[in-house]
This record gives C-alpha cells, structure tokens and sequence, in this order.
C-alpha cells in the first residue's frame, strides 16, 4: 500500500529534537512495486530529463572547460563522473525515501569555474573540489545545513548567481552577432516553443533549439566528428593540488551554489509537488557524490531543480519515484558513453555551444533576479551583484566570494529591519 509523500507527518524543516539525518518514512519498494508504479508517462518525464542535462548543462560544461583550455580526455572524463553520480545518487535515495530525488551537477558552479581556469592549474580546480565535497559532507552529517543556509540571506546568494550567469545571457547575443545564420534559428525556436507550454511539454526549448541549430549547423557544413576516439567511456585522474589561493576563491562559493542555490531549488521544487525533502541528507549524498566527481575531474554534485521539476511534471506523486529510478538508469547509459556526448558537442561550432548554454540558463538568470530583488536585503543583493559582476578578485580570489562577503556586510549594517523581521517571523 502506498503512502502518499503529500500527506506524511514527516516534515523537512525538522525541529532539534529530529534525528540528524532524516529517517526514511515509507518502506522501500520492491522490485515488483518498480514494475507496477512505472508507466509510459513517468518514463517520458525521465527522458525529457535526461534530454534537458545533456543539452544546455552539457553544453555550459562543454563551454567552460574549453574556455580553460581542457583536454578532450579531461572533458570526457567530467562528463563521465557527473553523469555518474547523478544515476547512483538519484537511485539511491529515490529508493530509500520512495520519492523523486533526482541528482545532477552544480551549473552554476561550473559557472564558477571559468574565471578560475584562466589563471589556476586543472589540478588546483580538482583540489577545490575534493575539499568542497567534504565540507559539504561534514556540514551534511552535522545536522547544521538548515543553519548555514539560513546564515547568508538568500537573496544576497541570488545577487551572485544572477552576476555569474548574467555572462552566459550575454553570450546568446554575442554568437547571434558572430553566426546568425546558426543562432537565429535556434532563438526563433526556443521562442516559439516556450510561448507554446502545450508543444514545450513534449518538446522542451532547450531541445527544440538545439535541433534547431543542428540542422543549420549541418547545413552549412560546420558539423566536424571526424575527431576519433573511444565510444566507451574511460575516465582519467588528474592529480589534486591542495593551494591556498584555489580553496579561498573556489570551496566556499562551490559549497554554498550546493547547500544554498541548487538544494534548495530542488528542495523547494519537490515541496511544491507534494514530497517532503531529507535535507541533511541529501547534503550528505552530494558531498559524496562531489567526491566521487573529484575523481573524474568533475565538478560538485547536488539536488537539482529543473530536473525534479521534470519528474513531477505529471503523474500520482505516489508513483513519481519511478521517474526517478528509470532517470537514473538513463545517467548511468549516458556516463557509458560520455566519449560520444563530448565528442559531439565538441564537433559543432562554438557559437552553437554558447548559444544553446545561454538558453539553457534564461530560466535560472530570470529566477535569480527575481529571488535576489523581489523581497528583503535587496540593498545587500545589489552590491553583491555589483560586486560580483565587475570581477573585483581582490588577493586572486574569486569576485563570487568578496561580494557574498561585502554583500551580507552592507546589508547587515544598511537593512538591519529585514534581519529583525526575520527574526520576528521565527519567533511566531
């Protein structure tokens, strides 16, 4: 018999006398209970997915490692181990919580990244990541996740997500103006088809415009797969450099996108839809997983928005788990062949890539601005943003980091009503 995740007693903002890691609250399922909960529809929801992470965030890894001058081994081998975790993480836990709890990859850490590939060595960046998954396991298994993320304000987090992603907005504008002929179509589709929700539904923009532009680019000859190379996947190791100029500028900001930006959108997606989210647990499963990926030369691993949107897009919440299980299974195919997903989206044109990575992240930048400037602390988001976007990296530290910092101390000595608002609301 099912137990509806809408209607448990179970609720994720535990109280201190809750266990540290959230108990499961409806048993696992078994095999026979996979076979009769999964249908067409909850396969459909994992496909399309499955489709939106190895198009636009692929496509946005895809930019930033070539920006930093990856190798395609490198490449291969990030793909290989995001594509990795978020099979065994959305797996794991889907099964143990018997809800959808689909995992994926920091995009807005991998953001991050490219400012940071310019002057640090790869196996700087590597080291950052380790030490970001540990310390995103550490405060996972500490109980204190809801505590940190409520230490910085999230808009003031928001300010800098939007400042980072703003260049990717950018970058849409920039390939229309160098390949007009590849770019316009692809924007003129991801219009079409998001001022259509009824066709988005089974053809996301994402997907649409990079069919879009597929085409083009085969039609005008600039499709290049002549690059040879294995089909199967054959991760690499790049060796950690534990510096103190890559832990300063890169482990908080990629700590923070996890606990703060990209867990709780998924928290909050999946509460919208009726499931009550573990999560102290799930910090803990993506500091593991951020360590796993650290392995591949891959970046942090976390509880992802978009995704979970999609797998409970539609369907009985009771039986949207399976989404989750067939998704994985899906990653899991993917890392197989993550030398064929790199090698393709290295053989289309540059433009291609930016201008569908921008496109991917419209939705994200639009939600940034509106969670950094809507509300409270908008003072303190402002001069993160500010901040942030003009790349002040004061002692070789990321401008991410100085305007989180700047950011919550203007806000704390300019919008000092807001924290006491806040406090009063937790009072009531």
């Amino acid at each position: 018999m099912h137990e509806n995740p809408a209607t448990t007693s179970a609720n994720s903002r535990s109280t201190e006398k809750d266990p540290l890691i959230e108990r499961p609250t409806m048993r696992m399922p078994r095999l026979r209970d996979i076979r009769r909960d999964i249908g067409l529809e909850y396969c459909l929801n994992a496909v399309v997915g499955l489709i939106f992470g190895i198009t636009g965030p692929i496509a946005v890894t895809m930019a930033v490692g070539l920006a930093g001058g990856l190798s395609d081994a490198q490449l291969s081998s990030w793909v290989f181990g995001i594509f990795l975790s978020a099979g065994l993480a959305t797996l794991v836990m889907s099964l143990v919580y018997r809800r959808p709890l689909g995992f994926a990859w920091s995009i807005p850490g991998t953001v991050l990244l490219g400012p940071s590939l310019q002057h640090l060595s790869f196996g700087e960046v590597v080291g950052a990541f380790f030490v970001a998954g540990v310390l995103t396991l550490g405060l996972g298994m500490s109980g204190l996740v809801r505590r940190a993320m409520a230490a910085i304000p999230p808009p003031i987090v928001m300010a800098m997500v939007a400042a980072i992603f703003l260049r990717f907005g950018i970058d849409i504008v920039d390939a229309g103006r160098s390949t007009p002929a590849i770019v316009i179509p692809m924007i003129i589709a991801f219009i079409a088809l998001t001022a259509l929700p009824g066709l988005a539904r089974f053809m996301p923009p994402v997907l649409g415009a990079l069919l879009v532009g597929f085409v083009a680019v085969v039609v005008l000859g600039q499709l290049d797969l002549s690059s040879g190379g294995p089909i199967l996947a054959h991760p690499v190791f790049t060796p950690p450099e534990f510096t103190w100029a890559a832990q300063l500028e890169l482990v908080v900001p990629l700590t923070l996108t996890v606990l703060v930006v990209q867990n709780g959108q998924g928290e909050a997606v999946l509460r919208a839809a009726g499931h009550a989210t573990p999560v102290n647990a799930s910090a803990v499963t993506s500091g593991l997983m951020s360590v796993l990926n650290a392995c591949f030369g891959a970046v942090s691993a976390c509880l992802t928005g978009p995704t979970n949107a999609l797998l409970t897009s539609s369907g009985d919440p009771r039986r949207q788990y399976s989404a989750a299980v067939f998704y994985s299974l899906l990653c899991f195919i993917a890392a197989l062949f993550s030398p064929l997903v790199t090698r393709f989206m290295l053989g289309t044109p540059e433009a291609y890539i930016l201008a569908l990575g921008g496109m991917a992240m419209l939705g994200a930048l639009r939600q940034a601005f509106v969670s950094a400037f809507s509300s409270k602390y908008t003072f303190g988001a402002l001069v993160t943003f500010v901040v942030t976007i003009a790349e002040f990296d004061l002692f070789n530290i990321h401008a991410a980091f100085w305007g989180i910092l700047i950011g919550c101390i203007a806000s704390r000595f300019l919008e000092p009503g807001d924290y006491r608002a806040e406090a009063g609301a937790d009072h009531t």
